[in-house]
């Protein structure tokens, strides 16, 4: 799979602020679902692998090319192999406070399977070195319909979603130890059908498609964590009541505020002035909600079809890897609809970034 860096200013069909034009960086044939870059301009991709299709799992873009990363080694996994030292299948990645690459792998074959035993893991890999430095195994923190999705780090701190099971994760950074909360609760409970595209998202079986706790926020402050299942709405709740071992399940439930009625959503991202930055997968737009809890769409284009994992660099663009997911043959009754090649874009929105 060859992937070409294109750096090409192109128009785009309505938007709400004429001044903004999205770049397209990078194009496919591979389905992606997130981009992270680093401080010196590194171009990190991840690729989700959802119907358990062979290929790189985690590459960085150079000179025009898709290259495994941290090596073809670790991208080598093949159902049998061991897992220890492999990426399984992978679902989020980002460049964390602390510099390293961090990569969620579900341990799931290919979506809507179970997790094989010791697979589903954090890996933090150091930039500098280009190599695996910690493998956090995340049995301990699972169970038998997990699916971890995504992460933030704050301090010591890492917070995760479990999509599958729902819940949120509370784990030491330092000890690699945590603990399940918010199980089962409404707040992590996806109860309203995804819309895409007009269309209900459904499953081969004709089930809807529910995604749990997905998409995940911390404020930059640390003093508030905010979090939904895919189709919304957005929840927020105090770290500290979050880091308090001390409430019962129940008390901590109280503590959960609805924030917003997010839409449909790919994936977000916060800016260091706590603006959070929401891709509506079903008008092909890009809304960003304020600290005061005011909504406005800063992109509509029917090319930002499925935007995920979002990610602001530290010149203030906001990329936007398109994936284009709810045509996967999973949701399209076993027939792909997704139109090639894929495409990452960048957009100027003069933000600050803020890294979690």
């Amino acid at each position: 799979m060859r992937t070409l860096l294109l750096g090409l200013i192109i128009s785009f069909q309505t938007m709400s602020d004429s001044s903004l034009q999205l770049i397209k960086v990078a194009e496919s044939n591979d389905v992606w679902n997130g981009v992270t870059t680093s401080e010196d301009g590194r171009i990190f991709v991840c690729f989700p692998r959802i119907e358990g299709e062979a290929g790189m799992r985690i590459a960085e873009l150079k000179n025009g090319a898709a290259v495994p990363f941290p090596d073809a080694s670790w991208n080598g996994w093949k159902p049998g192999a061991r897992t220890a030292n492999r990426f399984v299948r992978t679902n989020s990645l980002r460049i964390g406070p602390d510099g390293n690459l961090w990569v969620v792998d579900t341990g799931t074959p290919k979506m809507g399977e179970k997790a094989l035993i010791g697979a589903a893991k954090l890996v933090a890999i150091d930039l500098h070195q280009n190599k695996v430095v910690r493998t956090i195994p995340l049995d301990a923190v699972t169970n038998e319909n997990s699916f971890i999705d995504d992460l933030r780090i704050s301090g010591e701190t890492i917070y995760l979603t479990d999509a599958g099971s729902p819940g949120l994760v509370i784990m030491d950074k330092n000890t690699g130890k945590g603990r399940r909360v918010l199980q089962n609760t409404p707040a992590t409970t996806d109860n309203i059908p995804m819309l895409a595209e007009g269309k209900v998202m459904k499953t081969p079986d004709g089930k809807e498609v529910l995604i749990h706790a997905d998409q995940l926020e911390i404020s930059p402050d640390g003093k508030y964590l905010f979090f939904q299942p895919a189709s919304g709405p957005l929840y927020r709740i105090a770290t500290a009541h979050l880091l308090n071992p001390k409430l019962s399940e129940t008390e901590l439930e109280t503590k959960v505020v609805k924030w917003f009625d997010t839409p449909t959503t790919g994936g977000t991202a916060i800016d260091a002035s706590g603006n959070i930055y929401i891709s509506d997968v079903n008008h092909s737009a890009i809304i960003r909600i304020t600290p005061k809890g005011k909504q406005e769409t800063i992109i509509q284009d029917k090319r930002l079809l499925w935007g995920d994992a979002l990610w602001i660099d530290k010149d203030g663009f906001l990329w936007i890897p398109v994936g284009q997911l709810n045509r996967l043959a999973t949701f399209q009754n076993q027939v792909s609809k997704i139109e090639l090649p894929l495409v990452i874009y960048k957009l100027a929105i003069g933000a600050k970034q803020f890294k979690s």
